[in-house]
């Protein structure tokens, strides 16, 4: 089973955090909605690597800082053992001591962007501290608050009050790195202090699995536990990203190191700075990958654009006129070429903003004009389906291995589906055929083929034999399994 680390230290037991996963490797920390790295890298002069990196390290180091938390936490005790501890102050009819706290460390990384004191590191650096000390080039130690943290994008920002000016740092444009650019990150690795390492950016755009807005740069840097929120610079000196998680069996740097670029980075600080908080704006939609058989199946030329799976009721993509089964192809100007860059372009737009939405529809693009409101996570629902009692129908769909019911009474109670859904159900499913093949399973409720709402099982049958009449290989079905939606494209059996 592989580990993955945080690249920061638990000084309090010489361990970093770890979340264990079963396959493929991946990093996965509190990294959420992040600010997208959309443009296309940017034509440059590729720069070889200097004979050192002495000048700019010691340019650098004064500006990045170490992080060091302090936290109280209860001491575990077995389940057994607290019991008998209980059992035995009750004989003796005194109440128990309280459970003794233990003072908890962790060490990380940060770095100086404004000389009045102003700091960026990692929210995981910092989270459930008591206390945040910051050591800065020179042995000072001063007291942090938290000006402002965001969990989706693990980023999170400090201030330290100082009479003297302090060394801060200026932003560079991750947008125009290119792989291959030599970088360096300074941290503090293992409670060690500043060390300096130097390596190339290895990827662009990785999605490591923490998130749907994972965009990270990858590099062969040495980084370890304790980087965490410390600086990746481009050869002028410039921030390009916050280092912020490994890749590692073993627990130390095996060159795979990844960080947030600072076009995510800029956004979210400067919105810590002035309201405390990070203000997204939202479209009220849930979206899918398109694949190639989804692409097929809605007679898009190409794979590409984010497939709208559901609509939240009264949400600005409801209000606009956008529909579930729309393929969104362009955003306020901007090509949405996968489901992956949709999310970030919409939480990067200001809030009330009216932008331009392009989608695909049965065939043909359309476009709408959408006024962004504000995310809020408690407040977006999943859309309901609404329904009327109908009368009993079942059929059987060969060309997809499926056999279907009208939705009754008896068919909603033995397949627990709720009150208002509205559509075909799945009875059985055949295991050699191509719906199986999918994963569809008995209880899945059809909505849709081919983005034509569907009712009856005759309904589904005409659709697919009307699909493979005029030619095409697939259908595609919108299913609706215990609360969510789903697009998925299922080939006709044309045996």
């Amino acid at each position: 089973m592989n580990q993955i680390p945080f690249a920061d230290q638990r000084a309090g037991h010489g361990m970093a955090s770890w979340r264990a996963i079963s396959s493929v490797p991946q990093m996965i920390f509190g990294l959420g909605l992040a600010l997208g790295l959309l443009a296309a890298p940017l034509a440059a002069q590729a720069r070889g690597a200097p004979e050192s990196f002495a000048d700019l390290a010691e340019k650098l180091l004064p500006s990045v800082v170490n992080i060091a938390t302090t936290q109280m936490v209860e001491t575990q005790r077995s389940e057994e053992f607290e019991e008998f501890f209980k059992e035995f102050f009750e004989r003796r009819g005194t109440p128990p001591p309280q459970q003794e706290k233990r003072r908890s460390n962790s060490l990380g990384s940060g770095f100086i962007i404004d000389k009045s004191g102003y700091i960026v590191t990692n929210n995981h650096v910092i989270a459930e501290a008591d206390e945040i000390t910051v050591r800065l080039s020179d042995d000072t130690s001063l007291e942090a608050k938290v000006v402002g943290r965001d969990e989706k994008t693990d980023l999170a920002l400090l201030k330290v009050e100082t009479s003297e000016p302090l060394p801060a740092v200026p932003w560079g444009d991750s947008d125009v790195t290119r792989i291959g650019d030599w970088v360096v990150a300074i941290g503090n690795p293992f409670g060690l202090g500043g060390t300096v390492t130097a390596g190339i950016v290895s990827a662009r755009q990785r999605d490591i699995n923490s998130g749907p807005y994972d965009d990270f740069i990858q590099t062969d840097a040495a980084i370890n536990r304790g980087n965490s929120g410390g600086p990746m610079f481009n050869l002028d000196g410039e921030v390009i990203g916050v280092n912020t998680a490994i890749f590692s069996p073993s627990g130390g740097s095996v060159g795979i190191g990844f960080a947030i670029p600072s076009v995510i980075v800029k956004n979210v600080i400067a919105q810590l700075r002035e309201h405390g908080e990070v203000r997204r704006g939202w479209l009220g939609v849930r979206i899918q990958t398109v694949t190639e058989e989804l692409a097929e199946g809605l007679r898009l030329d190409k794979v590409t654009g984010a497939l709208v799976a559901s609509v939240t009721p009264g949400g600005p993509a409801e209000d606009a006129g956008i529909a579930q089964g729309d393929v969104v192809l362009r955003f306020d100007g901007r090509e949405v070429s996968d489901m992956r860059k949709l999310p970030r372009m919409v939480a990067e737009t200001p809030i009330g903003k009216a932008v331009s939405v392009v989608v695909w529809r049965k065939g043909k693009e359309e476009s709408f004009k959408v006024s962004l409101g504000e995310l809020d996570e408690e407040l977006v629902a999943k859309a309901s389906l609404k329904t009327d009692d109908v009368e009993e129908e079942t059929g059987k769909v060969g060309d997809l291995g499926l056999a279907l019911g009208q939705i009754t009474p008896e068919l909603r109670q033995r397949f627990e589906l709720e009150e208002k859904t509205k559509g075909v159900v799945i009875t059985e499913v055949d295991e050699g055929g191509s719906g199986a093949e999918k994963g569809l399973r008995p209880g899945d409720v059809i909505v849709e083929v081919d983005q034509e709402q569907v009712s009856s099982p005759t309904q589904v049958v005409e659709r697919v034999e009307k699909a493979k009449t005029d030619g095409f290989r697939v259908v595609t079905l919108l299913v609706y399994r215990q609360g969510d939606f789903q697009w998925v494209a299922v080939r006709i059996d044309k045996s």
